[in-house]
């Protein structure tokens, strides 16, 4: 950790924070630790039940369960916000009022043109 050296732009990681990194409770490291602890004990019974060569039943993982229900039923858990409106709207409705003014405009001035005469128009039977 001596030789990091801050960006000039960016703070410093959480992690490479001296503060936070030495400057710990003993409480705050022993809850670390027993959470660590946790995390270790499920992913070896997770690895135990994966690697069984004598496995006949589908492994039941639940928090994988549950994403791929969010996944597959997204209507149930949606909350209309601020932000989701607002990005219905800019990719919903705005690209249909900006093709529509795009194209009228754009019809408008060709027969303008066609009315004045200036229109260069070449016949042909294919574009």
């Amino acid at each position: 950790m001596a030789d990091y050296r801050e960006a000039p732009l960016a703070t410093r990681p959480k992690t490479l924070d001296p503060n936070e990194y030495f400057n710990l409770s003993p409480d705050y490291r022993r809850a670390e630790e027993e959470r660590a602890a946790l995390r270790a004990n499920l992913k070896r019974q997770y690895q135990l039940q994966l690697n069984n060569p004598h496995r006949t039943e589908l492994i039941e993982d639940p928090a994988l369960t549950r994403w791929v229900y969010a996944r597959a039923n997204p209507y149930p858990h949606f909350r209309p916000t601020k932000k989701t409106s607002l990005l219905g709207v800019m990719f919903g409705v705005v690209p249909l009022f900006a093709l529509y003014y795009i194209f009228k405009t754009d019809r408008d001035k060709k027969e303008e043109m066609i009315k004045a005469g200036t229109l260069n128009r070449k016949f042909s039977l294919s574009y």
